[in-house]
């Protein structure tokens, strides 16, 4: 299950990578978006799934802290991708608005200039 994982967190890193490098601005927002996904699930598997497991407690006894599951990373994914969907949006407002003043959607702002030979 770790090779699987481990698998799929490169290809999703691999790929935003390769799309940050692409000249177009929507392709800028598809790669941050694959790179925050490929950190938010690294995170949660850092946090040790534990299947049929509690994530706390409602006893007052003595409990072995290792038959629990530890709710913290799941927390930082959450509120990771709470600020992933705002900072998306703030990047296809400013998207729209460089592409409404420059008419392009060119991360340089400039089109390519095609040679026909």
């Amino acid at each position: 299950m770790e090779f699987i994982l481990a698998i799929a967190i490169g290809i999703l890193f691999a790929s935003g990578i390769w799309l940050i490098l692409r000249p177009r601005s929507f392709q800028v927002i598809i790669g941050l978006m694959l790179l925050s996904y490929a950190t938010n699930l690294f995170i949660f598997i850092t946090g040790k799934l534990a299947i049929d497991k509690p994530a706390f407690t409602v006893t007052s006894d003595a409990v072995e802290m290792a038959q629990f599951t530890d709710p913290l990373p799941q927390a930082l994914v959450l509120t990771a991708i709470v600020i992933g969907f705002a900072t998306t949006a703030l990047y296809l407002v400013v998207l729209l608005g460089s592409r409404g003043l420059t008419g392009t959607d060119h991360v340089d702002g400039k089109e390519r200039e095609v040679t026909h030979e």
